[in-house]
């Protein structure tokens, strides 16, 4: 049994600390389940054994505990002025004590180390003689509550360190990952609202297992007291942490100077949407620990390190109406309306709700006129995260006819429909405006208004009617001069040209985007092919699955979409497939997977493509176990997640991209 846990620790080690397991998931339940069988035969279970990680009996209440040195908060920096600010005290500080002690070594210039703020739940583990003894919140920084049993459930947490020579208190803070939280919120009977109340709800929970079926994972960044061992600088504490196998997050960098602090914190606040959970700030701390020792602290604050604080990405405010917008595929999506807020330096008024089953998940049905949990990430539409109150507000009234046609509309999986596809005026707005669209047909000088000028002025109802406009027609419209109607008329024509892949996209195909398109042209390299593919053939293809194949074959089933395809091709779209270019086969690139994500200052995405299959690569849409390379650019989301997540190799530094196509 001892062999088995350490064996087991050591596994648990390298895949929730490392993230580099040495084990398959099979071969790694084989020796959990025989050491728990004899848990059960013996009816013993050691003190590090990781089968009491799944969280045991309920527990009566948390027990007081006290530090055996003080946790400290941090002073905050709101912006660059206050960092600087900051950096004059410690320069002062530093004056100071040199002139006061001419007989001690001076202090040096101050170097200065930028970690993570986490924004989760503070841990503060104690270990002694190696052997976890207690595990605590921060409390009011002298006192906390004991939570051992709920700490021991997450495994990136050692229950035993190679340090055995004392007592030694770490401090780190408990989470839970956006991609742990995403897919616990899936089959949750009670969605969480965000991650940092995820981690803090099951770290607070009296019931261990609750916090294990949670996954919550931990990072450490500090020592607060420690017998027999002291440290010269903030690396030789981080590289104590490793070396007693808890977990440190790789991002930890050092400057010299306050202005390239000012330089990184600035770029952190972009990327923080990219990471796989919650910050909400950079903590800025002097590098050397007698320089610590010298500043010492205020009433409330070491005078050493600073809270860089980044503006709040959630908040909350309240919920006042729901409207129903009609989308081009039919699909009536809710749109939120909600009492005007500040959040992430711009005016949030409008928030997404997916659909109806999103409303009934976060428990919003009865929220109107409630407080409610807005995020904004990414530079995108907030969400609305749940409820901030219990109390019921008026109910959200689902639509049963669209709100622009007045059709009954159909229900399909958490989704409503609207079938009118031939007589809803947003769906076919919104059809036309995307055939037309820069990555679709790329018509040049065309927007929505213009769609809807088209359509209620000239019967523009399909996008094959396009190719039937004439110059007097145009010209008699209002803000239509004779060369702006020339100007629609040439790129009109010169839309005709696009290739098979731009022309698939431009179509709409439920459940498809460029990657999947440009695939299909690729593969078939014929509209008529693809036209008459069926599901088992094209379930076959990379990324099709079986949803995707029946979309692709029930869009081309319909007989109002064959005929307006008929009707493009008579009138000259040729919707054929690309020359194919000659593929270099010496490339790093080539035969390898590759998935772009974010956006580049020198290439678009559809040149960035090109030139990577000039050189064998095959690029995707999706990032899978199968992605040899993430491609990521500035504001790059989800994908870049679960690169990270995955452990696929990303690519984000452009210019070091650029020369690999080169």
């Amino acid at each position: 049994m001892e062999q088995l846990t350490a064996e087991i620790n050591r596994l648990n080690y390298h895949y929730y600390t490392l993230d580099n397991p040495v084990i398959s998931d099979n071969e790694y339940d084989a020796l959990y389940d025989e050491l728990l069988a004899l848990e059960k035969e013996t009816g013993i279970t050691l003190p590090d054994s990781p089968t009491l990680r799944v969280g045991w009996e309920l527990q009566k209440g948390f027990l007081p505990h006290r530090h055996l040195s003080r946790l400290w908060s941090l002073d905050k920096a709101q912006d660059g002025d206050d960092l600087l600010a900051w950096n004059q005290r410690v320069l002062k500080g530093i004056a100071d004590y040199n002139t006061k002690h001419p007989d001690a070594e001076p202090l040096p210039d101050p170097a200065y180390v930028v970690e993570y703020k986490f924004d989760g739940l503070t841990l503060n583990l104690t270990y002694e003689n190696g052997k976890l003894v207690q595990a605590a919140t921060r409390g009011n920084g002298v006192v906390g509550e004991g939570i051992m049993a709920q700490v021991r459930t997450i495994r990136s947490v050692p229950l035993t360190i190679p340090f055995s020579e004392g007592k030694v208190e770490i401090q780190g803070e408990g989470i839970m990952n956006l991609s742990v939280l995403e897919a616990y919120n899936k089959t949750a009977a009670e969605p969480l609202k965000n991650a940092r109340n995820a981690a803090a709800g099951a770290l607070r929970n009296l019931n261990p297992q609750t916090t294990a079926e949670r996954k919550l994972n931990a990072y450490f960044y500090n020592v607060g007291y420690a017998e027999g061992i002291s440290f010269a600088t903030h690396q030789e504490m981080s590289a104590f942490l490793r070396d007693n196998q808890l977990k440190v997050n790789p991002y930890c960098v050092y400057f010299n100077t306050i202005e390239e602090v000012l330089g990184e914190v600035a770029k952190l606040a972009d990327k923080r949407s990219q990471l796989d959970y919650l910050i909400d700030g950079a903590v800025v701390k002097l590098v050397d620990m007698r320089t610590r020792e010298a500043l010492g602290y205020t009433d409330k604050f070491p005078r050493w390190a600073v809270a860089f604080k980044f503006e709040a990405e959630e908040t909350t405010t309240v919920l006042e109406s729901v409207n129903w917008e009609v989308g081009r595929t039919g699909k009536i999506t809710p749109v939120a309306r909600v009492e005007a807020v500040e959040l992430a330096g711009v005016t949030v008024q409008n928030c997404t709700l997916n659909n109806i089953g999103d409303i009934e998940r976060k428990g919003l049905k009865n929220a109107l006129g409630t407080r409610v949990f807005i995020r904004r990430s990414n530079d995108v539409i907030p969400e609305i995260l749940g409820r901030a109150e219990d109390e019921d507000g008026e109910a959200i009234v689902y639509p049963t006819e669209c709100p622009a046609c007045g059709t009954l509309l159909e229900q399909r999986g958490a989704h409503l429909f609207c079938n009118n596809k031939l007589g809803c005026k947003p769906q076919i707005i919104g059809r036309i405006a995307h055939f037309a669209s820069r990555d679709a047909m790329d018509i040049e000088t065309f927007s929505v208004m213009t769609a809807e000028q088209l359509y209620s002025e000239c019967d523009v109802h399909d996008p094959s009617d396009l190719y039937q406009l004439s110059y007097d027609q145009l010209i008699g419209l209002e803000r239509f001069g004779d060369k702006k109607a020339r100007n629609l008329l040439d790129a009109l024509e010169k839309s005709k040209d696009r290739d098979l892949a731009a022309f698939l996209y431009a179509l709409g195909i439920p459940n498809t985007g460029k990657a999947t398109t440009k695939m299909l042209a690729d593969h078939y390299r014929s509209l008529d092919d693809i036209m008459t593919a069926e599901v088992d053939e094209l379930i076959g293809l990379p990324d099709v699955g079986g949803i995707v194949a029946e979309s692709i074959t029930a869009f081309f089933r319909d007989p109002i979409i064959r005929a307006s395809i008929d009707k493009m091709r008579a009138l000259g779209v040729k919707a054929e497939a690309e020359q194919r270019a000659v593929v270099r086969e010496d490339s790093i690139f080539t035969g390898k997977t590759v998935v772009l994500t974010g956006t580049m200052s020198a290439l678009t995405r559809d040149e960035a493509a090109k030139r990577l299959e000039a050189l064998g690569a095959k690029v995707s849409g999706s990032v899978s176990k199968k992605t040899d390379f993430v491609i990521a650019g500035e504001k790059a989301g989800s994908k870049l997640k679960k690169a990270a997540e995955l452990g696929i190799p990303v690519i984000d530094d452009e210019e070091e991209f650029l020369k690999m196509l080169d």
